[in-house]
């Protein structure tokens, strides 16, 4: 019996060692490559879909996809022109599924979408100086009628906070469990809605009374979280802003954050102004402001010189806080431990 199982194995083995043999030699029969598919493209750019045929093997028909979405047919071996304008930034799959002679092989290549224009550098002018609790872990800032929101991190010492802005007092405040490190907070439709970092668990509040209604969960890390009005838009520390539904809080789609030269991770806090994405990046002293249809940075403020006016001790950290307030379209940005918060005009 040892023999026979040994046998069958060893047999097993040769045919399933000839089939991907087989399977290969036929996808060498084809590819994708040809000098409109560079290694990175622009948005504005598009790409000719043919295949060359390097035995001149009879095609019946050729079906592509671009991340397994198809975007076309033809038959025999004609081009298909496709253009990335609506396309998501970032890695790209294609797959050609080829009909020929009484076979069919998928065959893939692929590249990268970036943005289309370098972004632009925005000034900007400190209108006004306020104090900041030092001991804020600040992960989320954001205005609601007229009152200053504040979500604090660390394990322990985890926030959800309302604040005087002007004297930096707390006026309320909800300490979240030990187990938990909180992140960004954003508010929608009288809902406070706050993302812990690993525990994988969000929160909603009512915001008139700070009562908790709801948890809810997701699937990655959470970073920062903002809104359009309908949708929420939340970071998880790569290039990805996960855009969900406010009511299942499931994921419903994602924009991958470039420049004209490089993929952006760890995406942080963010905020919606006026149609855009700002947005912390850990790290970073600055603010990218980011298109929410595809994904580009338009425009970078520079706010390094921010923290050589805060005062230094050795639990101090990175920028991170952005709360734009409608009624004096001004905007209000701190650091996580840091002593002030900064109201700014960009010009």
């Amino acid at each position: 019996m040892l023999k026979v199982k040994l046998f069958a194995f060893i047999v097993l083995g040769i045919v399933s060692t000839s089939c991907k043999d087989d399977e290969n030699a036929l996808k060498n029969l084809f590819s994708i490559e040809n000098p409109t598919i560079k290694p990175i493209l622009k948005l504005e750019e598009s790409i000719d879909l043919v295949l060359q045929n390097k035995e001149n093997k009879t095609i019946d028909s050729v079906v592509y996809y671009i991340n397994e979405v198809k975007i076309g047919s033809v038959k025999g071996n004609e081009k298909l022109s496709f253009a990335l304008n609506n396309q998501k930034l970032g890695n790209q799959t294609i797959k050609a599924l080829v009909y020929f002679e009484g076979q069919n092989i998928d065959i893939t290549s692929g590249f990268s979408i970036y943005a289309n224009a370098e972004p632009k550098i925005l000034n900007y002018k400190i209108v006004n100086t306020y104090p900041h609790d030092i001991n804020a872990y600040t992960q989320g800032f954001e205005f609601y009628n007229g009152v200053l929101l504040e979500g604090t991190g660390q394990y322990k010492e985890s926030t959800l906070r309302k604040t005087d802005y002007k004297t930096g007092k707390v006026t309320e405040q909800i300490k979240l469990e030990d187990k938990y490190f909180g992140e960004g907070i954003t508010v929608l439709k009288d809902k406070i809605y706050q993302l812990t970092w690993q525990e994988k668990t969000g929160f909603v509040y009512d915001a008139k009374t700070f009562k908790l209604e709801k948890t809810f969960s997701f699937e990655t890390e959470g970073w920062g979280i903002t809104n359009d009005g309908e949708k929420l838009y939340m970071s998880d520390g790569t290039e990805k802003i996960y855009i969900l539904n406010p009511e299942t809080l499931k994921v419903e789609d994602y924009i991958n954050v470039y420049t004209n030269g490089a993929k952006i991770e760890a995406v942080n806090e963010l905020e919606w102004v006026n149609g855009k994405i700002w947005a912390n990046v850990y790290q970073k002293d600055a603010i990218a402001i980011i298109n929410p249809k595809n994904g580009s940075i338009e425009a970078i403020i520079n706010l390094s010189e921010l923290k050589t006016k805060v005062t230094k001790h050795a639990e101090i950290d990175v920028l991170n806080g952005i709360a734009y307030n409608p009624a004096t379209k001004t905007y209000f940005v701190t650091g996580k431990n840091w002593d002030k918060t900064f109201e700014i005009i960009v010009e």
